[in-house]
């Protein structure tokens, strides 16, 4: 459901070449400093593009650019629409809390407009779900079902009623609105695909696959439903299908490092390169601090390193901040690779409490 942003960690450091040798083509924006908009609307304007060019591109960058801007900007001036723009950057930075705070802030200002609180409550649930609080998400998509009725609504709540024991009734009441709705907009159909497409999986469906495809039909350049398709593939030995899938977005570290696991399984000629430039990205990232996304980090020690141990410490630390289902599957499987019988059980519990089953869970069934 989410369009939540992949990112890319930079390259790594080369310290020998030409003088003449082009490093690095910089987007037009790091051209030339970035003029300060004059007023909040165009400031608005110009940090969703930069939000918007993250999420296609999977290129950090653009965030700082955001960052820039913001850290710029008076306090005093911020409006609604900049504060949940603020809000959508602290999440795509892992800044939850912030995030968290910023939102509640809108939808309990008595000035916020009806559209920029619905946005707010969807943002909001959107992050209730990702760190697995799923009552506070339930509420939150039941309001936004009352104030703004409609696909996407109706996505949130299924979304929450899957991951608490109703899969099925969510699936199938999601797509009979879907069927219903054909003529909905495009960012609508957008959302409950994916959706369906989460759900379908959780479930064992076949139709997963469709979904997803269905998504990016409509959304090329939506990297987090290419990242879900692929991992898909990957379970069930489509390596061929992941390879030619990842082509081009080796710069985008959730499908790289799958793209590099399909070419180590498929034996494939490019794999040493892919791996090693992988190390050498994670290597330089750990060194300046930069490590963003602990669960791309730790699937790359678990799958590529065989390091379970190593791969444990990062996937316990990203699962306390995100719990969607590839989060819970990768600590499962570190845990067992690395024969940690009280993180499994941690998991299980956590698991039973919200009654969450999950046919990409094998490793939960004791």
């Amino acid at each position: 459901m989410t369009l939540e942003t992949a990112l890319a960690a930079p390259a790594a450091i080369e310290t020998e070449f030409d003088d003449q040798e082009i490093l690095i083509t910089l987007p037009s924006e790091a051209l030339a400093p970035d003029t300060l908009p004059g007023t909040a609307p165009a400031l608005a304007d110009r940090i969703q593009e930069y939000l918007t060019q993250a999420r296609a591109q999977g290129d950090p960058r653009y965030l700082g650019y955001a960052q820039g801007l913001f850290e710029r900007w008076p306090e005093d001036r911020m409006t609604d629409r900049l504060k949940i723009l603020r809000a959508t950057l602290n999440q795509s930075l892992h800044r939850f809390e912030p995030a968290r705070v910023e939102l509640t802030a809108v939808l309990n200002s008595p000035n916020t407009n009806q559209r920029l609180a619905s946005q707010a409550r969807l943002t909001l649930a959107n992050l209730e779900l990702v760190q697995g609080h799923y009552q506070s998400a339930h509420a939150h998509c039941r309001q936004l079902a009352n104030d703004f009725p409609g696909l996407i609504a109706a996505s949130c709540l299924a979304q929450a009623q899957a991951r608490t024991g109703n899969a099925k009734t969510a699936y199938e009441s999601l797509q009979a609105q879907t069927h219903r709705s054909l003529a909905g907009d495009t960012i609508s159909r957008i959302w409950a695909e994916g959706t369906l497409a989460d759900i379908a999986a959780q479930l064992g469906k076949p139709q997963a696959e469709t979904h997803w495809r269905q998504v990016l039909m409509l959304a090329p350049d939506d990297l987090y439903t290419r990242t879900q398709l692929a991992d898909w593939l990957l379970e069930r030995g489509k390596n061929e299908a992941v390879i030619e899938l990842t082509n081009a977005y080796e710069r985008v570290d959730s499908l790289a490092v799958i793209r590099a696991i399909a070419m180590k399984r498929h034996q494939h000629a490019d794999a040493d390169r892919l791996s090693a430039m992988l190390e050498e990205r994670f290597a330089e990232a750990r060194w300046r601090g930069t490590l963003l996304h602990q669960r791309d980090f730790a699937r790359y020690a678990l799958d590529l390193e065989e390091d379970a141990e190593t791969a444990l410490i990062h996937a316990r630390a990203n699962w306390r901040d995100q719990r969607e289902p590839l989060d819970t599957r990768l600590l499962l499987r570190a845990a067992r690779a690395a024969g940690d019988d009280s993180v499994l059980a941690d998991i299980r519990a956590w698991l039973e409490k919200y009654n969450q089953r999950d046919a990409r869970y094998p490793e939960a069934r004791s």
